[in-house]
């Protein structure tokens, strides 16, 4: 008698992640420098930001307005009173050697976001992934190592504090992930958001959104969460995606080999397409976190809550449920209709001109997505107004032009050319009478064709059909000279 075969354990990922985004404030946290990208270095500072002695930080009041914009929008509880906190750890490229930060007493927490993933079947699938906080700090600045594009093996390194004292708030998501898929549409998500708002440019490739990823792993069914391990400074989507990838094959290959997870902090290698060892990582303790005693407490009004909430736009999520229940667009169209906010205004703004959805749809996530995409181009920079697109659907659809002739015609609707100057006199040729004179001629000009279509050659019927498009320059109404050529070969 053999004994059964030892059942294989599964595992499971435990995701979250840490977003810092940079605030599109022209000016820094607490100082007056600006917050401008590519200045030589060391030129957009300051004697706040250096650290110098006998200067105090000011808040920058656009900061906390972005701050709590962009916890209402996560659905966060605004703290009505918040503070700021000193964080001390020694980097090089931070002038004072410590970081003002929010510790305990964070603006927002305890909010959510909706991702929305796509089935093989088309099909919406939505997760709501959990906000623990959003918190207010400024940034550190960069260190450019000459001879390797790290510390180990560069052999002197320069500092840029340009970037020290620049805005960020910092989101951390509650350990709601469970695949690297999950967790880079929750990125994207966010990237939306912001954008939406206005209070970010969630420029990844600038170093205004960049995500640490924190992950372990655990048999499936166990509470308990396994060792965490941070991945720092991503800065792509793909890259997030297959950093969790290989982590979550690396770890569970350790556990299931019977090794240690040590909680340390690694990096993810773009040409190794793997992560590595950076430190062991620090816990709270470490940075002796306390109030920080040049910064007033933060209390936020009633009344100021509730205008700042008034000024919210339509948020990408929303956007897609009534694109979806309401106008019966598919996922897919919603998704990329939504993915900027130009884009969705434009749509909304076809719709309200006239324009049919789905038409509407098909046209900008198609023939206006390729010319943008060929051109390097935003739909905010077209000379085709919504209301242009909206009278060129509706031409269409009433049968005076076709939809070829349209296509053919985009380059020059594009470039700003109004549809009633493009299109007159190439209106669609629907009068049947005209029609059938019209095939008449062309069953005439061609015996022998039509002698075997009669003979049981009924494939050419495109032929004939073909012969009417180019006598009339394509004018003919394509479903009309269908059945009306088919009716004169059978008659």
């Amino acid at each position: 008698m053999t004994s059964a075969a030892p059942v294989k354990t599964e595992y499971e990922a435990i995701i979250g992640l840490e977003t810092h985004c940079q605030l599109s404030t022209k000016t820094k946290i607490f100082s007056s420098s600006s917050t401008a990208f590519g200045a030589d270095p060391n030129t957009n500072i300051d004697p706040v930001c250096m650290g110098l002695p006998g200067v105090l930080p000011v808040l920058n009041e656009k900061v906390l307005e972005y701050a709590v914009k962009a916890g209402l929008a996560l659905n966060c509880q605004i703290a009505k009173y918040s503070k700021f906190d000193r964080k001390q750890y020694f980097y090089p490229d931070l002038p004072k050697n410590y970081q003002i930060s929010q510790y305990d007493l964070p603006i927002a927490e305890h909010g959510w976001l909706e991702v929305e993933l796509v089935d093989a079947d088309g099909n919406p699938v939505r997760k709501k992934i959990g906000i623990t906080r959003l918190h207010m700090e400024e940034d550190a600045g960069k260190l450019v190592h000459a001879g390797s594009d790290r510390l180990s093996g560069s052999t002197y390194s320069l500092v840029d504090y340009n970037r020290a004292g620049i805005p960020l708030v910092e989101i951390v998501s509650e350990p709601d992930l469970r695949s690297g898929q999950e967790a880079a549409e929750y990125a994207q998500e966010l990237r939306r958001i912001l954008l939406y708002l206005g209070v970010s440019d969630g420029n990844m490739q600038e170093g205004s959104l960049r995500c640490d990823v924190n992950i372990s792993v655990r048999p499936v069914g166990q509470k308990e969460f396994g060792t965490k391990v941070e991945i720092k400074n991503m800065n792509s989507f793909n890259a997030i995606q297959r950093a969790i990838e290989y982590e979550i094959e690396r770890q569970t290959a350790a556990v299931e080999a019977g090794e240690r997870i040590i909680q340390e902090t690694r990096l993810w290698e773009e040409g190794s397409q793997r992560t590595i060892s950076m430190r062991i990582k620090e816990g709270s303790s470490d940075y002796r976190y306390f109030p920080e005693p040049d910064l007033a407490p933060i209390e936020v009004s009633e009344e100021q809550l509730q205008e700042w909430r008034s000024q919210l736009p339509e948020l990408p999520a929303q956007k897609r449920h009534h694109y979806e229940s309401e106008l019966g667009l598919t996922a897919y169209d919603a998704r990329v209709l939504t993915e900027e906010r130009a884009t969705a205004e434009y749509f909304e703004a076809v719709i309200a001109a006239g324009g049919n959805p789905k038409a509407a749809a098909n046209w900008i996530t198609q023939d206006v997505a390729a010319y943008l995409n060929k051109n390097k181009l935003k739909i905010t920079e077209i000379g085709l107004t919504p209301a242009n697109l909206a009278d060129v659907i509706t031409r269409i659809e009433k049968g005076k032009i076709s939809n070829a002739i349209a296509k053919e015609k985009l380059p020059n609707l594009l470039s700003g050319t109004s549809p009633e100057e493009l299109f007159k006199g190439k209106e669609l040729i629907t009068d049947p009478s005209v029609l059938e004179s019209i095939i008449d001629e062309v069953m005439a000009a061609n015996p022998k064709e039509l002698e075997k279509y009669r003979n049981g050659n009924t494939n050419l019927k495109g032929f004939f059909v073909g012969q009417v498009l180019k006598k009339t320059n394509k004018l003919a109404e394509p479903k009309l000279t269908n059945q009306l050529v088919e009716q004169k070969l059978n008659g």
